[in-house]
């Protein structure tokens, strides 16, 4: 098994966009018969590299090609959202992917983005809290009042209640947020306090803690899968050290995320233990083999499709020789 993400960032140095976009809807057409179990799209806003801004779209035309493969957009900012317009855009993609889509809501750690939307970056809690409470009655397709005005989302998402929603974040206020409506949460930090703070949240507002994800400690973030790692390094190197280079200044020096690395040099990033891997066929088959899927990110940092492609089949293989 492995699963798949997508950035879309498009460097100068990497491919188009145009060739970056046709490339990852057609590696996830191709890649949900070969062991991938989801396709995770994230979103940031004005980065000098293109990230993604608008997953909804990207993962329309991934659901449009393909049948069953599960897609997550993680972690989507609510509070850029105008959430009558997200709860509109959950509902018709649920139905587009037959509820095949799940979100992971964070409330977004970037002044430049804060400014980009003119939103008060000293509200984001509050925000974010009143923006999904709203978002969830919004989602029952049931008419609700916001600020007294009638408002119904038409057509209600396929699924009923709307689809599979968590909350992200590294804070006991994610948990808290998530455990305030029985919402799963993804831990961007790998901490046993905070899980069992999580599953306490929840049962004290008479939920049963929902799904949870935290990181292993010391567990790639990122794999790519090679015959040669030392020519697999030096062809990819470039690409993952942009990748690594800008999610590290999207922090501003906050390490506690378990895919942040603040290598400065292919070299520094080379290092064991980092959270970028370039795994042997061997290697990565034993990562998997108790049912790990391979953290697969194969457009890393505008990669070319046709040096993309190798690594994304290679680790295919892998995974399916377990």
């Amino acid at each position: 098994m492995f699963t798949l993400r997508f950035d879309m960032r498009a460097p100068a140095a990497g491919a188009p966009a145009t060739d970056l976009y046709a490339c990852a809807v057609q590696m996830c057409e191709w890649a949900e018969t070969r062991g991938a179990v989801v396709a995770v799209l994230s979103e940031h806003h004005g980065t000098e590299d293109g990230h993604l801004p608008s997953p909804h779209l990207l993962a329309s035309a991934i659901a449009a090609r393909t049948t069953r493969l599960a897609i997550m957009l993680a972690a989507v900012p609510i509070t850029f959202w105008d959430i009558v317009r997200l709860a509109e855009n959950i509902a018709v993609l649920d139905i587009i992917s037959r509820g095949r889509v799940s979100y992971a809501f964070g409330i977004g750690h970037r002044a430049e983005e804060y400014e980009h939307f003119g939103v008060d970056m000293s509200r984001r809690g509050a925000v974010a809290d009143e923006s999904l409470a709203q978002l969830l009655r919004l989602l029952t397709g049931e008419p609700i009042d916001i600020d007294g005005r009638r408002v119904q989302v038409t057509p209600p998402p396929a699924t009923p209640g709307g689809p599979y929603l968590l909350i992200a974040g590294g804070s006991r206020a994610a948990a808290r947020r998530a455990a305030r409506h029985g919402l799963g949460f993804i831990s961007q930090v790998a901490s046993e306090e905070l899980k069992r703070f999580y599953e306490n949240e929840c049962r004290d507002n008479g939920f049963e803690p929902g799904l949870m994800q935290f990181p292993r400690e010391g567990a790639p973030t990122t794999v790519f899968v090679a015959e040669d790692v030392d020519a697999a390094w030096q062809e990819l190197g470039p690409y993952l050290l942009h990748d690594a280079v800008m999610a590290a200044a999207y922090r501003h020096g906050d390490d506690s995320v378990a895919s942040i690395s603040r290598a400065q040099s292919v070299a520094e990033l080379r290092e064991p233990g980092g959270p970028y891997r370039i795994f042997t066929p061997e290697e990565a088959a034993t990562y998997a083999e108790d049912g790990t899927p391979l953290p697969l990110l194969p457009l890393c940092g505008g990669l070319p499709p046709a040096l993309a492609w190798p690594y994304l089949e290679r680790a295919a293989m892998a995974a399916a020789s377990i």
